[in-house]
């Protein structure tokens, strides 16, 4: 079952890729790097390219569920990191863009790091099938704290948030929304044949209003920077923050786990983030941003 999940996975990050791509690509013709209205957002919903790339994005995250329902957090989460590579070359070849050396660089590390956290995560974890109700319900508050922070922060700073703080309230969302997908699939899927009976409410609102909010801080993100910067902070993040909540609240982590193991795996995260950090300084896109006076007298 796990090489049917691994498939899915791969062929989600080829959908979501080329969805973030065209949404990214339409969202940003649609407001000229002004943070995304709600009248932007009503207006997109007729644009056919953010259409056709949210009819892709349906069915990465499909794919992506069917993936979750069948394999541990830490095989599947990470394997979105190939969508980076895919969305990188699809966007340089749309908008005409040559990639700059430490664009590359950025990429090579971000890929890199997340890939060695994963070997090394994969090595030490231990899939966990049962999840209690207080398992259920700490991930959950957790959650609320997480929506309760960057909620607040749409709101007091809708005006003043850069990219990079729109693409880690995502990928910290998300991440929460992968390991509560991950859960109701599982209590889908037991065997007591009581399917919809298993489900929690609250993590079926949890996972809504945290799928909902992360929606529309990457759609902010697509128009503040490239869609390849967005999927690099969602590849980087989302799959950590599940990974970490994999082991630390359902007890994924296995008790023989070297310290050498744990200061690697801090290490490989370490570099993902650098490069995710360099690709939001480096992109050219970002560059091609920063000089424009334009741009930026629209920011302010």
């Amino acid at each position: 079952m796990e090489w049917l999940a691994v498939a899915c996975a791969v062929a989600a990050s080829f959908f979501l890729a080329v969805g973030a791509q065209r949404q990214g690509s339409a969202v940003r013709a649609n407001t000229g790097g002004l943070t995304l209205s709600s009248h932007g957002f009503l207006r997109l919903l007729a644009n056919g390219r953010w259409v056709f790339g949210l009819v892709l994005l349906i069915t990465g995250m499909g794919l992506n569920v069917i993936a979750l329902a069948t394999a541990p957090l830490t095989v599947v989460q990470p394997i979105g990191a190939i969508a980076l590579v895919i969305t990188t070359v699809v966007n340089s070849r749309d908008q005409g863009i040559r990639l700059n050396r430490m664009t590359v660089v950025a990429i090579a590390l971000c890929v890199t790091g997340s890939a060695l956290f994963v070997l090394l995560a994969v090595n030490v974890t231990n899939e966990n099938n049962h999840v209690g109700v207080p398992q259920e319900l700490t991930i959950v508050l957790l959650l609320a704290v997480v929506v309760g922070f960057f909620g607040s922060l749409a709101v007091l700073l809708r005006h003043r948030i850069s990219a990079f703080v729109y693409i880690l309230g995502a990928g910290m969302l998300f991440g929460f929304v992968a390991v509560l997908t991950r859960i109701i699939a599982k209590h889908l899927l037991d065997p007591n044949g009581r399917f919809l009976l298993n489900v929690s409410w609250y993590s079926v609102v949890a996972i809504a209003v945290a799928g909902l909010l992360g929606s529309w801080f990457v759609q902010n993100a697509y128009s503040n920077g490239p869609p390849d910067l967005v999927i690099a902070g969602l590849t980087v993040v989302d799959p950590m923050v599940g990974i970490a909540i994999g082991i630390s609240i359902l007890g994924e982590l296995r008790p023989d786990v070297h310290a050498v193991t744990a200061i690697a795996m801090g290490a490989a995260a370490l570099v993902a983030i650098v490069g995710v950090v360099a690709l939001s300084r480096h992109h050219p896109d970002v560059v091609k941003a920063a000089k424009d006076p334009r741009t930026e007298g629209r920011r302010r």
